[in-house]
């Protein structure tokens, strides 16, 4: 890994926090106690699309749709959010990394990205909807 790298957002900000924007379809996952943002571009979807062999997004989510990840499978979709969130991890520093929960909690992290990627209603669009019903009623 690339500790010195201008797009780390840790060491742009030390000791800075880290907040995903879901509107954004951001991810939160800790690496070594730091904070790093996650997100699926349209750069890391494209990553995805080859690496799973598929023509097009709607494939794609078609892969993911049955929720059955093999551990390569993780590394591809881990590695493209982390960079495609800002951070310089390759797929082999991404076999490297020890997170809490392990297999399993790679598997949560990966999940939720793409959750929050494929998804139509984001939970935040349904806050933000009810807070302007509320701010409506004056």
């Amino acid at each position: 890994m690339n500790d010195t790298n201008l797009l780390d957002q840790t060491a742009m900000n030390p000791g800075h926090k880290v907040y995903p924007n879901r509107r954004r379809g951001e991810v939160l996952i800790n690496i070594d106690n730091s904070p790093r943002i996650m997100c699926l571009t349209l750069g890391a979807l494209a990553e995805l699309e080859e690496a799973f062999n598929v023509d097009n997004l709607s494939e794609l989510g078609t892969c993911f749709s049955n929720g059955k990840f093999g551990a390569d499978d993780l590394v591809h979709i881990i590695g493209a959010g982390l960079r495609g969130g800002g951070n310089l991890y390759t797929d082999e520093d991404v076999r490297c990394l020890s997170i809490e929960g392990g297999a399993l909690g790679l598997a949560q992290i990966a999940a939720e990205l793409l959750k929050i990627t494929f998804s139509c209603d984001r939970e935040d669009d349904q806050v933000d909807k009810e807070q302007g019903k509320t701010a409506g009623k004056k």
